[in-house]
């Protein structure tokens, strides 16, 4: 018999059974030509998966929708619907938020970059309508990396840097401990294998030899519980890899300084029992000062419950204690899936609903996102980050993102409630808007119906959430005076580069703009400068190009017209093309101090003897070069080229890990082959610099992935290293 429908028989009902059969047969039959990258029958993945849902006791729709969450994806004409038509539109629902997009014409035309963030988007959205759908995805993900060896080295890169990114933060904010820890240790072991090697050599003997130790004390507890008429379970458990790493580094702290490499684990049938066993603990050994949390009373937001206390033993050395009962143990262990609500037989998720809120704010981040990507890093930083538990005075709990301030608070709250904050308490006491929360902080907004969001708030609220209602309500607030502001912030730029607003913001000019914006007239995009949601750079490139190709075009034709010379392309062995003027065979070089791009402004110098010399306005040649005025010669870029063309960069950041693991992963999703790395720590010991080359279509191209890796925590600046 099926191992699978084995196990499942001694749990679910015959009807249940019955389509969980139907399900086996279906998913066998769309799989049977697959295989996995190990040689194994595709079918193993899917059926582990469903596995790996029994043992966490989810309900049977869940358990089949598990098994089914592949079809839809890799089964040819296999459609949502018909998985509906066959078992029910729950189970369909599910499968269709768990599987990825399709292949369609649309999404192939997107990166893979842009591909992963709308299928996160798809995810996150199907997770608000069924949270079961983020316990199937948690438990594909799971297999995947637990079989990740069979994969080549790049996709272990990209599928562990994912985990760390994504699943693990998920599995944590549901409380899903068990499946975090383990998603991040294996995640770890291949994004830092060297550093996790070298840490697990350093702790084996020290957890090894802590362990011995406890053994005593957990007889001791044993027996002082036991007399007490309180019944238990104790154990002992090692912490995690990744949590030991995490530590050392966040807190800047020696191995000898974490007092929890181990932990003894006492479960008790109830909350009275916690408490009781407690006082029982302390009685035996001396609690660590300011080392005591009391989750039972002020659970997490992911719903964790325990009472954590470090303890000096017989022998000195401290080590924790948590304690809990059976139920919140299993809900420690599994978080929303231990929850009743998935239980047969039960519809209803009313207090479930109440302890994920949050959840449904996934929703509206939506609108206030303008691309998939943008969504995504929104709800990544307020929802999937390190965070803060702060109170309202009527003791009800938010979790924001570390960092956050009152203004954030507010906004968390509502809309309004951010939009017309006066003033802030904390803990009673009236703090600045700017204020950085911390932990366990009473939080009160005092509002009026006057009070306006004020600018300065964008340059400290740390929510994606406060950010975008900030920038909302100046965009509708004040459209007349964000134009007059983004006009003037666009012509003070245009001028800077010697030019005059009139004359780039010709009808074309604008129309070109507006359909790459995808806006409807220009008075939107100086809205948008105005109120922040572009900036000049970005509007100033895109009118210079459609400016600079109608003035070539222009002084071609008044060239023919004249019957000059006239001007000719040519090119240089690496295929830049450029516009000059002379013979058609001109021997073109692009100088090695500036190396510029397609795009870059540039301008010729002609040498003696070397045909003419090409040279980046922003060259730091250039003005001992435009000295000699004689010898200067106008050029153009010819049309650009599928060519293209090597580029070195310079990144300062900070020394943080998996920084590298985070750069390197981001140009690979951007499908930029490295063809040089090399790194070191720089002069002051606290920060990194990285060499790297590749190659880039154009100068808009590299301008590009420079803002792509300036988004990522840690990275100061980057930089194009000239010759």
């Amino acid at each position: 018999m099926d191992e699978l429908l084995a196990v499942c028989e001694k749990k679910f009902s015959p009807e249940k059974i019955e389509l969980l059969k139907k399900a086996i047969d279906f998913a066998k039959t769309v799989h049977a030509d697959q295989k996995r990258e190990s040689g194994e029958d595709y079918y193993t993945h899917p059926e582990a998966v469903a596995m790996i849902l029994v043992e966490m006791e989810m309900d049977a729709d869940t358990v089949i929708a598990g098994l089914l969450h592949d079809t839809v994806e890799d089964g040819m004409d296999v459609t949502v619907e018909q998985v509906a038509s066959i078992f029910g539109k729950d189970i369909a629902r599910m499968v269709d938020g768990v599987t990825k997009l399709t292949n369609t014409n649309i999404t192939r035309m997107l990166s893979r970059e842009d591909r992963q963030a709308e299928n996160l988007r798809k995810m996150f959205l199907a997770i608000a309508n069924d949270v079961r759908v983020v316990i199937i995805k948690l438990a594909d993900r799971l297999h995947n990396m637990r079989t990740l060896e069979h994969c080549k080295p790049e996709k272990q890169l990209r599928k562990a840097q994912e985990t760390m990114d994504i699943y693990a933060p998920l599995a944590e904010r549901f409380g899903m401990g068990a499946i975090k820890v383990e998603l991040e240790d294996r995640a770890f072991a291949y994004l830092m294998p060297e550093e996790c090697n070298k840490l697990l050599e350093q702790i084996k003997p020290k957890q090894e030899g802590l362990m011995s130790l406890l053994e005593t004390a957990m007889h001791r507890i044993e027996t002082a519980l036991g007399e007490a008429g309180i019944k238990c379970e104790v154990g002992g458990r090692r912490k995690h890899i990744y949590s030991i790493y995490r530590k050392l580094n966040n807190k800047k702290v020696s191995i000898n300084e974490i007092y929890d490499l181990v932990a003894l684990r006492v479960i008790v049938d109830s909350v009275q029992d916690c408490y009781g066993a407690l006082g029982i603990i302390h009685s035996i050994w001396r609690p660590f000062p300011g080392r005591f949390k009391d989750y039972i009373a002020m659970p997490k937001t992911n719903m964790y419950s325990s009472l954590h206390t470090t303890l000096f033993s017989d022998f000195g050395t401290p080590f924790e204690v948590q304690i809990r009962t059976w139920e919140m143990h299993r809900m420690a262990e599994y978080g929303i899936a231990a929850h009743w609500m998935y239980k047969e037989g039960r519809s209803q998720q009313d207090e479930l609903d109440k302890k994920l809120e949050w959840l449904h704010q996934l929703v509206s981040y939506a609108s206030d996102a303008s691309t998939s990507k943008e969504y995504v890093e929104n709800v990544r930083h307020d929802f999937f980050t390190d965070y803060v538990f702060v109170l309202t005075p009527q003791g009800e709990i938010f979790d924001l993102p570390v960092g956050s301030t009152p203004i954030d608070f507010a906004y968390r709250i509502h809309s309004g409630v951010g939009d017309h904050t006066h003033h802030a308490k904390v803990n009673g006491v009236p703090v600045k808007l700017d204020y950085k929360l911390r932990t366990h902080d009473v939080v009160e907004i005092t509002t009026s119906p006057q009070a306006t969001p004020n600018r300065d708030w964008l340059t400290f609220v740390k929510t994606s959430q406060a950010k975008n209602r900030i920038k909302q309500w100046f965009k509708k607030a004040n459209r007349e005076e964000n134009i007059a502001r983004g006009k003037e912030m666009l012509s003070e730029a245009t001028r800077r580069q010697g030019h005059k607003l009139s004359d780039i913001t010709k009808p074309d000019h604008v129309q070109a703009l507006l359909t790459k914006l995808n806006m409807n007239e220009f008075d939107d995009v100086l809205a948008a400068i105005g109120y922040g949601g572009l900036t000049t750079g970005q509007v100033l490139s895109k009118l210079m190009e459609a400016y600079r190709k109608e003035r070539r075009e222009q002084e071609l034709a008044e060239k023919l017209n004249s019957g000059e010379e006239t001007p000719v392309k040519s090119s240089d062995a690496q295929g830049r093309s450029v516009i000059v003027k002379g013979e058609a065979n001109m021997v073109v070089r692009f100088a090695q101090c500036c190396s510029p791009l397609p795009g870059d402004p540039i301008f010729g110098y002609i040498t003696r003897g070397r045909g003419v010399s090409i040279h980046s306005e922003n060259c730091p040649n250039a003005a001992s070069l435009r000295a000699d005025t004689e010898r200067i010669i106008s050029v153009e870029w010819a049309d650009e080229n599928s060519t293209k063309f090597p580029v070195s960069i310079h990144i300062i950041g900070e020394e943080r890990p998996g920084l590298m693991a985070e750069i390197t992963t981001m140009l690979l999703n951007l499908n930029i082959n490295l063809h040089k790395l090399s790194a070191k720590t720089t002069d002051d010991g606290r920060g990194v610099e990285v060499s790297m080359g590749f190659e880039v279509k154009n100068a808009d191209h590299l301008e590009s992935i420079t803002r792509s890796l300036m988004k990522i925590d840690g990275v100061r600046s980057v930089t194009r290293a000239l010759s």
